[in-house]
């Protein structure tokens, strides 16, 4: 019982991309594992993990419209998209949380799995949906929206601003509609719309990773008010440092990340760790 109380404080104060990562991994190399020494079991278990488009059928193995992002095709699946998962969480966290980041990360995952559920009615879709790239490709979207200016430092290319590399990235999934895999296309498609999403509705004050506060209900029709001058200053604190991260963006967006100073790189850093 101790150990499995460590283990859960483990994961409650661990870095979640990197628990994230090594789920990813794990899974991969059971499902290798019974590929080879167990085929007749791996055929079996693979349509409960994967997500696979069979109509009212889907419906009944709910899970799968998440847990497909946990299931890669090959090492070479598995490699690119943990790359690029570690790359773009990165730079979310520049601007937002870590709860921010997995809700936009498993929306993404639902995201491109209903849309590829909805597509499956008009195309084939082929043996199933594996992989987390629909799930990387909404935060990456979602940092594109918010901050389409700012530049990031990419290997032979130099510095190139989000909102680019997001088009291309979008681009090229359009112009695979037509190819043996447009289930996977479809389905990044379907998480960027979750990342544009996400952004689209936090410019309008609505934060969908906020997780909602009970109300206690009062049976008496008078409340009673008091003004509690340490909650004052709170308040006043937070409005304050929420004018700092707004003119901070206000600069990234005129000209770019780079153009910030140390001093404000580290105070986004520790807000976003926040």
């Amino acid at each position: 019982m101790k150990g499995l109380a460590d283990l859960k404080r483990t994961i409650k104060l661990g870095d979640k991309v990197q628990l994230l990562i090594v789920v990813n991994i794990v899974v991969f190399v059971v499902l290798y594992g019974l590929s080879v020494v167990a085929t007749s079991a791996y055929h079996s278990v693979f349509p409960y993990l994967a997500f696979v488009a069979d109509g009212m059928s889907s419906l009944g193995r709910f899970w799968t419209f998440i847990s497909y992002s946990f299931v890669h095709a090959n090492i070479w699946h598995l490699l690119l998209n943990m790359i690029m998962l570690f790359f773009v969480s990165n730079l979310f966290f520049t601007f937002f949380t870590t709860r921010q980041f997995l809700f936009v990360y498993f929306a993404g995952a639902l995201g491109g799995s209903i849309l590829y559920y909805i597509s499956a009615f008009f195309f084939s879709m082929g043996a199933g949906l594996v992989g987390a790239s629909a799930a990387v490709m909404a935060p990456l979207i979602a940092i594109a929206a918010f901050a389409p200016k700012m530049e990031v430092r990419l290997a032979l290319l130099g510095r190139v601003k989000m909102i680019y590399i997001a088009a291309v990235i979008i681009v090229i999934d359009l112009f695979q509609l037509s190819s043996s895999n447009v289930g996977g296309h479809l389905a990044h498609l379907g998480g960027a719309l979750v990342g544009f999403g996400y952004i689209f509705l936090l410019k309008r004050g609505i934060d969908l990773a906020k997780p909602k506060k009970r109300t206690a209900k009062n049976k008496s029709t008078f409340k009673k008010i008091y003004v509690n001058k340490s909650v004052d200053k709170n308040v006043t604190k937070e409005t304050t440092t929420q004018k700092e991260i707004d003119a901070i963006l206000d600069k990234i967006s005129r000209s770019g990340y780079e153009s910030l100073s140390k001093e404000e790189k580290e105070f986004l850093f520790r807000q976003g760790n926040r």
